[in-house]
């Protein structure tokens, strides 16, 4: 594979073409796919350089201009453009090429997995299917003809709306056309044989547009949940954003051989099956939850990614931070804003504050790049969200509104940049967003230092703040970020106090806030305030702060921001273990915290925030503390800490635990919010049960018992991680049962991937035989093998067992599919935040990837900016 050079955001220029029109034909063949590629295309400017096109694997067969064939003297090809001489200001291009989709194991361009035709362009895929201006503000109207064999083939799906159908022997035509221009990475072609679930949605101007969905055969009853997602997706975009869909049909399709979630074609969706299938026997909850957010992201895409689209890639977050803002609001006005949150919290601090600490560090707007690939990444895509949402803070929903509205006013039809939509958003609501744009250039977590006093005199709370962000790679200087700080405050008591003001800016380096409020109403004689900093996690920032656990006790029971209160039980257990590391001895339970995490388990707060409290916080997101990750330290003293709190809460937790099994049990299976969030806390106390209870038969009892996969997964996960003497017997059911059912068996060998124990590598090595898994499905590869480079101690083994592992998949795909070798290799981005040793043996791994003669750009970015580091 070539090796490419890197681009810098500040080298843009418009191309020296555009295409109006693009006409497609594709005539199906497994091995020799034949594209035909008619394009008007035009000059910009007054220029006579010649037409460059991308390509990638392509068999060029013939290239006419105006109907005109061309000779060798009119145009030169090789592995990466097809540059083509004329002095024409407007011509029309026909290019003939063949390529092959079933030796596609890539999954990037048009590609046959499993008898089905399959597309995925972004971000720069298009080229591997023609030749072609395959960059995003290149925008065109594209007709797509498409001849396939009618009995393997029967539906043959483009973007667009169908026009025409045709009958040619064994073969037929479908001709689909999209009236709206886009990039090439919106294209999309399928073609199968499938189950269709259809329906319809009324727009809010009258329009019925047709819902179709496809998935393979057998698989409709999986497909409901996906259905109504869709259509609460399209209402909701209606009466949120105002935004109303456009065409005359809206298709997804489910296909399991794909590199990513899903992608957002115009009009035709593709999705990993994963997250369109499912029912109670096969998906959880999670599951569930996590098929309406993506369903609602592509859908939502339609208007914030289609038809406003980036001008280049460096402007990814313009349309990805944006859209997953907005599918975070939908899931949260839909379910629990509380819990929603907290899981969005919870992705920040334990990958993406990891990222901006590595060597591939990048705003959410990069500078440079070498493989796009490399920057679908939580940075830009969550961190892009966090700083959408600091602005929706900033403007509050009626701003933020009026800015959305001047933004599609302005740019519908257009590749534009994130300045464009930050400058929307100032001139709806005339603001100056000159210092918040740093979030847009500037890399890195910043860190708040924060000192809270409060004047007895004078009844006032003093807060001093003060912001640094460490050097990144190519940055080694910050300016002061603009960091909207939302605050509150109660009682020793709990009573909540009112104050003068709820939201901070902190935009200087150091700055000093004094606040009034109700303070001598509320407080009794001699008391202090307990003050809640950044409400709703209000800015993506690392905060320093002095606070006494009792204050993180009241905070717990008492903070007004549910958030907040699930924070301070995760600063509680944080600072239990880091004093136990710090001391060199086992973490403690004082009865404080014990009588806390009692009183909230017994209250009538909301059970999935009760479940999400009591859970201490990951590996990861305590690993991110320190310079030199502590692996065996932080290993047993969670382990212990879980343990102890078990103990000391047994007879709570089992009184809770069985109260919540009659409840759940009165009924049926419900996907509806106060069930879930039973089920949540229910199976959180099903894990604490498994740290204490070694009675075998219980444990198969509750497996026996449970009529739904969320509650048989958690028995499956509880006993698996805590190596109980039912976990073998439970793991070989689980498997007679559901082997052959791909997705289901994700989870079977997700479990057994993220195990904490010593004979983890070598079961994986085992498992890596098994008839479900293939190293040539993303699907499998991300449910053992990514999944297992999460799991802290094992993969971080002394003897190196996991590194040689990971290590050598990462080989073998890098000749296969380097994508998703890439998303491996990032385990291996941190090694200079270990010990000598094993830095050693997880540099010798990068040093082995550097010396392959065929490194794909996906990996060599990313094996060279580790080992500079």
């Amino acid at each position: 594979m070539s090796q490419k050079t890197a681009k810098y955001r500040k080298d843009y220029q418009a191309p020296d073409f555009t295409i109006h029109s693009v006409d497609l034909t594709f005539e199906l063949d497994p091995s020799q796919t034949r594209v035909t590629n008619t394009m008007v295309v035009e000059r910009q400017g007054s220029h006579q350089r010649p037409l460059v096109l991308d390509g990638e694997g392509l068999q060029l067969i013939q290239v006419s201009l105006d109907d005109k064939t061309l000779n060798g003297d009119d145009y030169s090809v090789n592995d990466q453009q097809l540059v083509v001489s004329t002095d024409k200001d407007r011509f029309t291009l026909t290019i003939i090429n063949d390529i092959n989709p079933s030796q596609n194991k890539a999954l990037e361009g048009l590609y046959l997995a499993e008898n089905t035709y399959c597309t995925q362009c972004e971000a720069e895929g298009f080229r591997r299917i023609t030749f072609y201006l395959d960059r995003p503000d290149v925008l065109a109207r594209f007709t797509t003809t498409i001849i396939g064999d009618k009995s393997q083939y029967p539906y043959l799906l483009s973007n667009g709306n169908l026009i025409k159908t045709e009958q040619c022997g064994d073969k037929h035509v479908a001709v689909w056309q999209d009236p709206y221009p886009k990039p090439s990475y919106l294209f999309a072609l399928v073609a199968g044989d499938f189950d269709v679930l259809r329906d319809s949605f009324t727009t809010r101007e009258g329009r019925d547009v047709k819902l179709e969905l496809f998935v393979d055969k057998g698989n409709l009853d999986r497909s409901e949940h996906a259905m109504t997602s869709l259509k609460n997706a399209m209402k909701w975009d209606e009466e949120r954003f105002g935004l109303v869909y456009d065409l005359d049909i809206y298709m997804v399709v489910a296909v399991d051989f794909f590199n990513m979630g899903a992608m957002e074609n115009k009009g035709l969706n593709v999705f990993n099956a994963k997250y369109v299938l499912a029912n109670p026997a096969t998906a959880t909850d999670q599951d569930f939850l996590n098929i309406e957010s993506v369903i609602g992201h592509e859908y939502f895409h339609n208007w914030t990614g289609n038809r406003i689209t980036c001008r280049d890639w460096f402007q990814l977050s313009l349309k990805e931070g944006l859209t997953v803002f907005r599918d975070q609001e939908f899931s949260s006005d839909l379910g629990s804003r509380a819990v929603n949150r907290i899981q969005d919290v919870k992705i920040i601090r334990s990958h993406q504050f990891t990222e901006d600490a590595g060597p591939m560090a990048h705003p959410i707007r990069p500078d440079k790049v070498l493989e796009m690939n490399n920057f679908y990444t939580v940075t830009v895509y969550n961190k892009g969200a966090e700083v959408i949402r600091m602005l929706h803070t900033l403007l509050g929903e009626a701003g933020f509104q009026r800015g959305m509205q001047l933004y599609v006013e302005r740019h519908d039809g257009q590749a534009v940049t994130c300045e464009d939509f930050v400058a929307a958003m100032e001139a709806a609501n005339e603001q100056d967003f000159s210092q918040f744009r740093r979030w847009y250039s500037q890399a890195g977590t910043p860190q708040v230092e924060a000192d809270v006093d409060f004047d007895q005199d004078k009844q006032q709370l003093n807060i001093a703040l003060r912001q640094t962000t460490p050097a990144t790679p190519g940055q080694s200087e910050k300016l002061p970020f603009h960091i909207p700080v939302k605050i509150s405050a109660v009682t020793p008591s709990g009573q909540v106090i009112t104050l003068n003001e709820g939201l901070l800016h902190l935009q200087k380096e150091q700055q000093q806030f004094v606040i009034n409020g109700d303070f001598s109403a509320k407080l009794q004689a001699g008391e202090q305030p307990v003050v809640s900093l950044f409400d709703n996690f209000s800015a993506p920032v690392k905060v320093s702060r002095k606070i006494s656990a009792n204050d993180l006790r009241t905070l717990m029971a008492h903070a007004p921001d549910p958030v907040s209160r699930w924070d301070a039980s995760q600063q509680l257990f944080g600072e239990l273990i880091h004093q136990a590391i710090a001391q060199q001895t086992t973490v403690k339970l004082d009865q404080q915290t014990i009588s806390a995490c009692r009183q909230l388990l017994t209250s009538d707060a909301d059970p999935a925030l009760i479940a999400l409290a009591l859970t201490p916080p990951g590996a990861a997101t305590l690993a991110d503390n320190y310079d030199e990750i502590p692996v065996e330290q932080l290993r047993h003293n969670l382990k212990q800490l879980k343990k102890q709190l078990a103990q000391a809460l047994k007879d709570d937790v089992m009184a809770r635990y069985q109260q919540l099994t009659a409840t759940l049990k009165a009924h049926d299976y419900q996907l509806q919010g106060d069930d879930i969030s039973q089920r949540q806390l229910r199976n959180t106390l099903l894990s604490y049960l498994a740290e204490i209870n070694d009675d075998a038969a219980w444990f198969e009892s509750v497996y026996e018992q449970a009529d739904n996969m969320t509650d048989t997964l958690a028995v499956l996960q509880a006993v698996t991680w805590t190596e109980h003497s039912v976990a073998e017997e439970l793991l070989n059911r689980f498997d007679q049962q559901w082997q052959g059912e791909k997705l289901v068996m994700d989870k079977w060998f997700q479990t057994q991937a993220l195990a904490d124990n010593d004979a983890t590598v070598a079961r994986i090595e085992t498992l890596m035989q098994h008839a479900d898994f293939s190293l040539d499905n993303p699907n499998r590869v991300y449910s053992l093998l990514a999944a297992f480079t999460q799991n802290l101690a094992q993969f971080h083994r002394a003897d190196g067992a996991g590194y040689r592992l990971i290590g050598g998949v990462i080989q073998t795909l890098n000749d296969s599919n380097p994508q998703v070798a890439s998303r491996l290799l990032s385990a291996f981005m941190s090694w200079k935040r270990y010990d000598a040793h094993r830095q050693a043996l997880m540099k010798q791994q990068l040093e082995e990837l550097s010396a392959l003669p065929n490194l794909a750009s996906d990996l060599q970015e990313k094996v060279e900016n580790s080992l500079a580091a």
